[in-house]
C-alpha cells in the first residue's frame, strides 16, 4: 500500500493579508526615564562625595535625588507613560540613591569610628533598602495605592542624610556616632516593617486647588530655606515616626466600654 506524504508550508505568504511574525521593536519613554537618570546621577555623586569626605554635598545630592525620584513617577502617571522598564529602572536607581549612598555617607561621616558596630548599622540600612524595594516591586498592583507598606526608601534616606547634614560641622563624638548608628538602623528596620505610611498618590496635580493651598506651599518653601538641613531632617523624622506612634496609640489606648445605657434593650 502506497502512503502519500503531504508537506504543508506554514510560512505566511508575502503580499496582501500576510501577517508579520516579527515582534515590533519597543522603545522607552524619554522624559520620565531622563528624570530617573538624574536621580541615579545624584546618588552616584553622593557616593563619590562621601568617599572624599564632602558630606554636605553628598547629603544635598541625596535630597536632589529625592526630588527627581518624586517627579519621575508622577510625571509618568500624568502623561500616561508608565512602563515595566521605567519601574525596574526606577527601582535600581532608588537602590543606589536611597540604599547605597546614605549607608556610605553615614559610615564615612561617623559610623566608621564604631568599628564593626558601625559597619553593621550601615549594612542593615543598605540591605533593608534592597528588601524594601524588592517587596514593593513584587506587591505592585496587589495593595491599596493610598498607603505604602513600610517606610518609603527616599524618606529613610532623607532621615539619615538629614542627620549627617545637620551635624557635619560638629566633631563626631562617641555619643553622636552611636546616635547616628541607631538612627540608621531604625530607618532601615522601618523600611521593612508592616507599618502603613501615606503615599499621597491621590493628590491631583492637574486639578484646581484653593488659593490658600498655593500660599501654604510657598510658605513651606520659605520655612525650608531658613535652615534646610534641620528643617528637612525634622520633616523626615516626623514622617518616619508618625506610623509607629499611631500604631502604638491604637494598641495602648483603652477600648471604649459599652455602658448599660448604650446596650440595646
Amino acid at each position: 500500500m502506497n502512503v502519500e506524504e503531504r508537506v504543508v508550508e506554514l510560512k505566511p505568504k508575502t503580499g496582501e493579508g500576510s501577517i508579520s511574525l516579527r515582534a515590533r521593536k519597543k522603545g522607552i519613554y524619554l522624559l520620565p526615564n531622563l528624570l530617573t537618570t538624574g536621580a541615579l546621577f545624584c546618588g552616584f555623586y553622593a557616593v563619590l562625595s562621601g568617599f572624599s569626605g564632602q558630606y554636605q554635598w553628598a547629603c544635598m545630592a541625596i535630597f536632589a535625588a529625592l526630588l527627581f525620584d518624586g517627579l519621575d513617577g508622577r510625571l509618568a502617571r500624568m502623561t500616561q507613560t508608565e512602563s515595566d522598564f521605567g519601574a525596574q529602572y526606577d527601582s535600581l536607581s532608588d537602590m543606589v540613591s536611597f540604599g547605597v549612598a546614605p549607608a556610605v555617607v553615614a559610615y564615612g561621616w561617623g559610623l566608621s569610628t564604631l568599628g564593626k558596630f558601625g559597619l553593621a548599622a550601615a549594612f542593615v540600612f543598605a540591605s533593608c533598602a534592597a528588601l524594601r524595594l524588592a517587596r514593593f516591586n513584587v506587591a505592585t498592583g496587589t495593595h491599596n495605592g493610598a498607603h505604602f507598606i513600610g517606610l518609603p526608601s527616599p524618606v529613610g534616606a532623607a532621615l539619615v542624610a538629614g542627620l549627617v547634614w545637620s551635624t557635619y560641622p560638629l566633631t563626631v563624638s562617641l555619643p553622636l556616632a552611636v546616635l547616628g548608628a541607631l538612627v540608621t538602623m531604625i530607618a532601615g528596620l522601618l523600611m521593612v516593617s508592616n507599618l502603613r505610611y501615606p503615599s499621597f498618590k491621590g493628590v491631583d496635580f492637574r486639578g484646581k486647588v484653593p488659593f490658600f493651598v498655593i500660599l501654604a506651599v510657598v510658605m513651606g518653601f520659605v520655612v525650608i530655606t531658613i535652615d534646610p538641613p534641620r528643617i528637612l531632617f525634622t520633616i523626615a523624622l516626623v514622617f518616619s515616626f508618625s506610623a509607629p506612634l499611631r500604631w502604638s496609640w491604637v494598641k495602648v489606648r483603652p477600648r471604649e466600654r459599652i455602658t448599660d445605657e448604650d446596650t440595646p434593650a
